[in-house]
């Protein structure tokens, strides 16, 4: 069986400041460690300051399509070339807010990889469609677009997240189980193609993570780190969880 390394990835939306970046770049460099991967998602104008800090960072999302006319879109070559490692792809709120759709997330995950970035594909279904018992066919759908076209070797250069919609921002957060059941049907679809590609696939869990439950969901056997929203924005609590990564280790 593969090991996998944990990561944490720290998504800080549309906040920050450069004041925040010298805190918490302080707080990541002394947490890192060769144990676990940690990344930062900040809003891309200061991307260059915290890849100057060392952090390792990544774009909150890119666009589909190669330079030219589009307006207020950032390219992922671009992104590439401010130092970035990682940029998510199909976070839920560019899915609802900005209406993009399963294929347009699977162009921008295709872009992403052509420059070599490594896409995070984020996939999660909403309180409704849980509801109705649609998670599973909901995120094999999200999974599915990538895969049909790209083909499945692509998720090899990515990691996929699950961040179930309803446990975002609400302060509800999936139950250690909620969260695994999601995460080993991801890991089982992907294994019904490929064991070792699916063995080897990092699968974060976000979704209201933070420094008192993080312990409990990263012990899972599925569950190899958390996409975190808030909670990255504070130094202490980005840092708990990071520790808490560690653990699984």
């Amino acid at each position: 069986m593969a090991i996998r390394k944990p990561m944490v990835a720290g998504n800080w939306k549309m906040n920050g400041s450069k004041e925040l970046v010298q805190q918490l770049s302080d707080a990541i460099n002394n947490v890192k460690s060769a144990e676990i991967d940690v990344v930062v998602f900040p809003p891309c104008p200061l991307l260059p300051m915290l890849t100057a800090t060392g952090v390792t960072t990544g774009s909150q999302t890119v666009s589909e399509n190669k330079p030219g006319a589009f307006t207020g879109e950032v390219d992922a070559q671009l992104i590439k070339d401010l130092g970035c490692q990682y940029t998510l792809v199909g976070h839920s709120e560019r899915r609802s807010i900005y209406g993009e759709s399963n294929d347009t997330v699977a162009a921008k995950f295709a872009r992403a990889q052509q420059v070599g970035l490594t896409p995070i594909l984020c996939v999660g279904e909403s309180e409704q469609q849980r509801e109705q018992g649609q998670t599973e066919l909901v995120v094999a759908a999200q999974i599915d677009a990538v895969i049909d076209k790209l083909g499945l070797a692509a998720l090899k250069d990515s990691v996929i997240a699950y961040e179930p919609v309803w446990a975002i921002g609400t302060g509800k957060t999936a139950s250690p189980e909620q969260a695994q059941h999601v995460h080993k049907f991801i890991r089982d679809k992907i294994a019904a193609n490929s064991s070792d590609l699916a063995q080897g696939l990092t699968i974060l869990y976000g979704g209201s993570v933070n420094e008192k439950n993080s312990e409990l969901l990263f012990a899972q056997p599925d569950i190899d780190g958390g996409l975190i929203g808030g909670a990255s924005l504070k130094a202490d609590l980005f840092t708990a969880i990071c520790e808490s990564a560690k653990g699984t280790v």
